[in-house]
């Protein structure tokens, strides 16, 4: 006949379910009654009348009888607030980085539409984060456009470690990209349900580490990647790219219409392509008109964070990266005044 020690000693490391941790850690026997041919249990879980509740059950149940017992004889309570304080709560599912213990601030790039350079943007400003001593994620949340392995001339693929997905670094940024998983530049043709799944396979299964900002670069639009978006991180602030052109500035506010609909707060509007400065005159000419930005920040009622020129980054021998300004460069200069007031404004 089975000792109420060895019932304990057999039942030590079997776990709780919801806390992940041992019966022994949280103190989950609370009673034990033995007779001849029954051993009778009363166990303390986070979470009862569960599906794990039953598997626990049949666990306990097997290594009883295992060592003797000819029945056994189960009770369930639940532990009370205090004991789940103490234990340090119930772990939230789903990916630990939208956790509410996560600390990683979002920020979603928009556009109203497609061609004002959001991509840019938004693989420029993880770029100036970084160098500002932040530790940055970029996700190419375009599925449909994904652009960013090219823009930051990132030619490798992500590795997969203990079943998890490492994502690409690049210039101090960890990448993530629809583009790293298809071949040959192939067209992505996918309905809506498939690209929210694929949206959460990058939150799920990528082991992003610890960020203090993760930028993602959404498609032009409204669309199902943006509704996911803005579903799944309900926390997530938003920048709001358009180039000075009225027209574009007016596409543009129903991304911010969209934002304010879902509670997201946009923290402000860049303006791109704002101007080009001619090398002959050293004069600004403003290509594609001119107040755009100034325009969409008034009736979002943000602050218009920077105005980016018309350029080109200066090519380096040993670096490909198309897209990406070096620091001292004057359009790397003014992302890294934009990256400035972000985090003021984020941190403060």
């Amino acid at each position: 006949m089975l000792t109420k020690e060895q019932v304990i000693d057999i039942l030590k490391t079997v776990e709780d379910p919801h806390l992940h941790k041992t019966f022994a850690e949280t103190n989950a026997i609370r009673d034990i009654k033995i007779t001849d041919k029954l051993v009778s249990l009363k166990i303390a879980l986070a979470k009862t009348r569960t599906p794990e509740q039953m598997r626990v059950q049949q666990e306990i149940v097997n290594r009883l009888k295992q060592n003797g017992a000819e029945s056994v004889g189960l009770r369930f309570e639940q532990l009370s607030d205090e004991e789940l304080d103490k234990l340090g709560g119930i772990p939230e599912s789903g990916p630990q980085i939208l956790s509410k213990a996560s600390k990683t601030i979002f920020i979603a790039v928009a556009s109203g539409k497609g061609g004002v350079g959001k991509s840019t943007v938004s693989v420029n400003l993880a770029v100036a984060l970084t160098r500002l001593g932040k530790k940055v994620g970029i996700l190419d949340a375009d599925i449909y456009g994904f652009s960013v392995p090219d823009m930051m001339g990132i030619e490798n693929r992500p590795k997969v470690v203990n079943k998890r997905i490492l994502p690409v670094d690049r210039f101090g940024v960890k990448v993530m990209s629809m583009g790293f998983f298809v071949e040959d530049n192939s067209p992505v043709i996918w309905r809506g349900p498939m690209l929210g799944k694929m949206l959460n396979n990058f939150f799920s299964e990528v082991d992003w580490g610890e960020l203090d900002y993760l930028i993602l670069d959404l498609p032009p639009g409204t669309g199902d990647v943006a509704m996911d978006v803005h579903s799944m991180i309900p926390h997530c602030k938003e920048i709001i790219v358009t180039t000075p052109h009225a027209t574009a500035a007016f596409v543009a506010a129903r991304a911010g219409a969209m934002a304010l609909k879902t509670e997201h707060e946009i923290i402000g509007v860049i303006e791109n392509m704002s101007y080009f400065v001619s090398k002959k005159t050293g004069e600004k000419e403003y290509v594609f008109g001119k107040g755009g930005g100034e325009k969409l920040a008034k009736v979002l009622n943000v602050e218009l964070l920077g105005q980016i020129p018309l350029g080109q980054p200066e090519e380096k021998p040993g670096v490909f990266a198309p897209s990406v300004y070096a620091g001292d460069h004057e359009i790397g200069q003014i992302y890294l005044d934009i990256a400035g007031k972000i985090v003021k404004k984020l941190e403060q």
